[in-house]
């Protein structure tokens, strides 16, 4: 094992990503970050004793350059021997059919096919290339965006079934490893392209940042993203011993005691209203947000659409999360 393998065997023990009797199925597009975190895993597989798989996603969407990295995914893994899963899909009409972007579309095509191979193929674990860079990107994209404080905390380096064992390398590490293993990639044109977003901040904005603050940007948003997610495990911690503690706070019923909810701090309203939107399947709309948290100084009777047919409304001391009536709409008082 070199010092890169040596690293990443230690990243992996040290956040146990996997052990001894896990399945993991490598997500590889045939590009440097994926590429490296197959031979990695192909190189300590033995030592965690657990079996890989590839999992490739052919998205039809650069024509002939997509043909071939799905057979240069398929000829790598079968000069490793590794079992490889091709699924293609006509992005561009089912984001057509969704009414989503093309990006948000491949996420929930990608997604949906790690789930399928999860439960049919018996793996335990998804793992994906995100380095430093992506994590740095990630932050930048979700503070332009206007976020909340948990978007700092930027990719986690496990959630749910999902691991990110390369979290903690940067991409000149990836880099030298894939030159120093003679390992070949693949190389997507449409990463250089600025009209995305992410693109754009990956290569204008960090790029003129870093030229100002040289080494400096990267550790910086590599510790806030630390603190951040320290912070909201705290958080979540809290909340669930505060619910715990008071009566009158049905999140999954979608019912909230006003005076209960009152005693509590701002920050702590905002945070249990947040949880029963997302159990509710709700988008966490920072408008819609605030005026349910005035609608608990309201007068009885006053009610917010929250979306997706859904109303809240000011009703015998509760706060109460309702399908909203065909002809239910705001009514503008609150």
């Amino acid at each position: 094992m070199n010092r890169t393998e040596k690293k990443f065997l230690e990243c992996v023990r040290r956040l146990e990503l996997a052990g001894a009797g896990d399945a993991l199925l490598v997500a590889v597009s045939g590009g440097p970050d994926s590429m490296a975190l197959l031979h990695l895993f192909f190189a300590v597989s033995s030592v965690l004793q657990c079996r890989i798989g590839v999992a490739h996603c052919n998205f039809s969407l650069r024509g002939e350059e997509s043909e071939h990295d799905e057979t240069f995914v398929r000829e790598a893994c079968r000069t490793l021997g590794v079992e490889c899963h091709v699924r293609r899909f006509d992005t561009a009409a089912v984001s057509e059919r969704l009414k989503k972007s093309i990006e948000e579309t491949a996420r929930i095509l990608r997604y949906d096919f790690f789930d399928e191979l999860l439960r049919e193929q018996g793996y335990t674990r998804i793992a994906t290339g995100h380095h430093v860079g992506d994590n740095a990107e990630t932050m930048l994209f979700n503070l332009f965006r206007g976020t909340a404080l948990s978007g700092l905390r930027g990719i986690r380096v496990r959630h749910g079934s999902i691991i990110r064992p390369l979290l903690s390398f940067s991409r000149k590490e990836i880099m030298d490893y894939l030159v120093e293993k003679r390992i070949t990639w693949r190389t997507d044109r449409t990463n250089i392209d600025i009209d995305y977003d992410r693109n754009f901040i990956r290569n204008r904005v960090i790029p003129l940042i870093e030229e100002r603050f040289r080494h400096k940007l990267m550790p910086a948003l590599q510790r806030i993203s630390e603190h951040a997610g320290e912070l909201d495990e705290f958080i979540e911690r809290h909340l669930d011993r505060l619910i715990g503690e008071r009566s009158g706070l049905d999140l999954k019923a979608g019912k909230l005691h006003i005076v209960t909810m009152l005693d509590l701090t701002l920050f702590e309203r905002k945070e249990i209203l947040k949880r029963v939107f997302r159990m509710h399947g709700l988008t966490i709309d920072s408008k819609a947000l605030q005026r349910v948290t005035d609608l608990l100084s309201r007068q009885s009777g006053r009610s917010v659409p929250v979306g997706a047919g859904m109303v809240v409304v000011r009703r015998d001391g509760y706060l109460r999360f309702l399908a909203a009536e065909p002809s239910a709409g705001a009514d503008g008082s609150a």
